[in-house]
């Protein structure tokens, strides 16, 4: 499937994209794990989401409801049923990684797999740490790919330090750590995003943070009655197509200002893009939220480093796309974990970007971008990642001429409905 855009006029009005989707993807495991009914408003309406309401179904937790509005029956302690096959993850990493730590302490035997790109993806880092535990996993090789096979029961806990930081590898072994005997802590090598920790703090459940270590005490958590804020990295493409387009001014509202998610606007901030924030007071047990707003601008080439990366991994595409309009040399390093996401990231920028015209260069570990350059549309590929292609969109609405890009349907994963907001703003509030 492909999907056509062109040059963009000024972009102007406001929207508010679906549910965040780390957010979602917990609500649901966390409801399932619970006592009693969940509800879930604003539940995001990607594949990604959906592959894990449909893998706890197939663990025997009631889910009502479609769409955004979810009610989630916990199984309460007692444990999940035995599926009679496997459990397709889809495309969803998260959800194989979160799975495989909800499971690991009852007495079932799962096995978790998923399409071609999920496939290729190595789930080392939480098979060491839940076979540490006392659950038993296995891969198809050596270097973790899937399917994992996973047989839970009689979990201890542990303190684990993860030689990388992760978010979705500290959410698993948290995750086991509420039927584990004995408290469980993660030690992190830096911050990642604490959706978790604030998810089972709001149920109830004991968990600290110390700095970068988070301790849990095993427990069930109680229902959940939540909102989810708008997904951040979604409207991450928004603010990208406002500063990439003269005359633009968008607006996000809704969305979800989780500080461990927002370093994109620190890295805007220092190439000196206008965004505005305002955002409501809330407490360390909910997720902070509310409205970004971009305007078109001047912007200036920056450094970014491997601790950026870290904190804005999922941005950095479209960092790398905005740098082909800043002046001077943008330099991208320490962005090696780009090759192992749902596509190499970082070969995809480079290969898309410079189909279009841009100055950008691959290293080992990052990018190089000189700019500004104009770009021009050109036929582009996805390569089956959602970010890459929407990410090539938005040069595309910056582009003289017309760009294609193929392997748009991979857009479901995420944002089902991007193309159809970029044309409503298009026509101006």
């Amino acid at each position: 499937m492909e999907a056509i855009f062109r040059k963009a006029g000024p972009l102007l009005g406001s929207l508010a994209v679906p549910g965040d989707k780390s957010i979602s993807h917990r609500a649901a495991i966390v409801g399932a794990l619970s006592s009693g009914l969940s509800t879930i408003d604003n539940y995001s309406t990607g594949a990604d989401c959906a592959s894990t309401v449909n893998v706890l179904r197939g663990l025997g937790v009631e889910i009502e409801g479609r769409d955004s509005l979810l009610v989630v029956h916990g199984i309460g302690g007692n444990g999940f049923d035995q599926p009679p096959g496997e459990l397709d993850c889809g495309n969803s990493g998260t959800t194989m990684r979160l799975i495989a730590g909800a499971v690991a302490p009852y007495p079932v035997a799962v096995m978790l797999s998923g399409d071609r790109s999920l496939m290729k993806r190595p789930m080392g880092r939480v098979i060491v740490p839940l076979t540490l535990m006392g659950a038993e996993l296995n891969a198809s090789d050596k270097e973790g790919h899937p399917p994992l096979r996973v047989r839970g029961g009689g979990l201890h806990g542990i303190e684990y330090s993860p030689p990388v930081a992760s978010a979705q590898v500290k959410s698993a072994v948290l995750l086991a750590g509420l039927g584990a005997e004995g408290q469980t802590t993660v030690n992190e090598l830096a911050p990642t995003r604490d959706h978790t920790e604030r998810m089972l703090r709001r149920s109830g459940v004991d968990v600290t943070t110390d700095g970068l270590k988070v301790t849990l005490q095993p427990g069930v958590p109680e229902a959940l009655d939540i909102s989810v804020p708008g997904d951040f990295s979604s409207a991450a493409f928004f603010i990208a197509a406002a500063l990439m387009c003269p005359g633009s001014r968008v607006t996000v509202t809704g969305v979800g200002l989780n500080p461990s998610r927002t370093y994109l606007l620190d890295l805007l901030k220092r190439m000196g893009a206008s965004v505005e924030t305002q955002s409501a007071q809330v407490d360390d047990a909910k997720e902070p939220e509310g409205d970004i707003t971009a305007e078109h601008g001047q912007l200036m080439a920056i450094e970014i480093t491997a601790e950026d990366v870290t904190e804005a991994i999922d941005e950095i595409t479209l960092v790398a796309m905005l740098a082909t309009a800043a002046e001077g040399r943008t330099v991208i390093t320490g962005a090696r974990e780009l090759r192992h996401k749902e596509s190499d990231r970082i070969r995809g920028t480079v290969g898309g970007l410079r189909a279009m015209g841009a100055l950008i260069e691959e290293t080992s570990d990052g990018m190089v971008i000189e700019g500004p350059t104009g770009l021009n549309g050109a036929r582009v590929s996805s390569r089956g990642d959602h970010r890459i292609a929407m990410m090539l969109a938005v040069a595309g609405m910056a582009a003289h001429g017309e760009t294609i890009v193929d392997g748009w349907e991979w857009t479901n994963i995420s944002y089902p409905g991007f193309a159809g907001e970029i044309d409503r703003l298009r026509g101006g509030p």
